[in-house]
């Protein structure tokens, strides 16, 4: 799988993402997976493979910590689109096992108990849920981060072993408001609120003019610590 990388990003490089989508789930039926944080970018994907009724399964992680408003577009997203979205949980007996030994909040004492917590409640979620897959479909863009700026449309994911396909790498943040408006998809009402990477409510917030994308997610942690784990590696 891995040796396809570089024919998949020759051949996916410029294509308008239905076409992305498209390619993919002819290239690889069956066995293409698309996970969605249900943030503007992924409601971009969801609308495309659910309008064009694509051969590709859509999930979420549910961390047991999601804002309400994260419910209410799921919500909306499935009434919308009548399409399913399979919802992962954390394994509950690492979660209990963490809250009865750590507490509620121990991801604030230290970055290790940060990402302890993410790779409970996200982490082994996510590998079951592209467990048996072959292509993992994201919402990364380019300009998101400095760690996110040099990836490839297509890449291969060592540790999930995997190929990852970026379908809106190049797109700004402009391009995907567009496209929310253009085809009224619904998005969360907290990317109105200074939200523009919305995970878990006890580790997000709105972000100040100026601030980088990246700024509002765990908040009180260096800079270059600010990932959860789930795509792990440069990115």
């Amino acid at each position: 799988m891995k040796q396809l990388i570089p024919e998949l990003i020759n051949e996916l490089e410029n294509l308008p993402v239905v076409q992305v989508l498209g390619k993919l789930s002819s290239l690889f039926p069956g066995k293409v997976v698309f996970s969605t944080s249900l943030g503007w970018e992924d409601q971009v994907i969801t609308h495309h493979i659910a309008e064009n009724k694509l051969p590709i399964r859509i999930f979420t992680l549910d961390t047991g910590r999601l804002f309400p408003q994260t419910y209410t577009v799921l919500s909306s997203t499935l009434q919308r689109y009548k399409t399913r979205i399979e919802v992962f949980f954390p394994e509950f007996n690492a979660v209990e096992k963490m809250m009865n030994e750590k507490g509620p909040m121990s991801f604030y004492e230290s970055v290790e108990n940060r990402k302890e917590c993410c790779g409970i409640r996200k982490v082994e979620p996510l590998k079951r849920a592209i467990a048996g897959s072959s292509v993992w479909i994201t919402g990364l863009r380019s300009e998101q981060s400095d760690n996110r700026k040099d990836l490839a449309i297509a890449e291969w994911d060592e540790v999930n072993a995997i190929i990852k396909v970026h379908p809106l790498l190049h797109w700004s943040l402009d391009d995907v408001k567009n496209e929310i408006r253009k085809y009224l998809i619904p998005y969360n009402p907290l990317h109105d609120k200074g939200f523009v990477s919305i995970g878990c409510a006890p580790c997000t917030r709105a972000i100040k003019d100026g601030e980088d994308f990246r700024a509002g997610r765990w908040w009180w942690e260096n800079k270059n610590e600010k990932e959860c784990g789930l795509h792990t590696g440069n990115h």
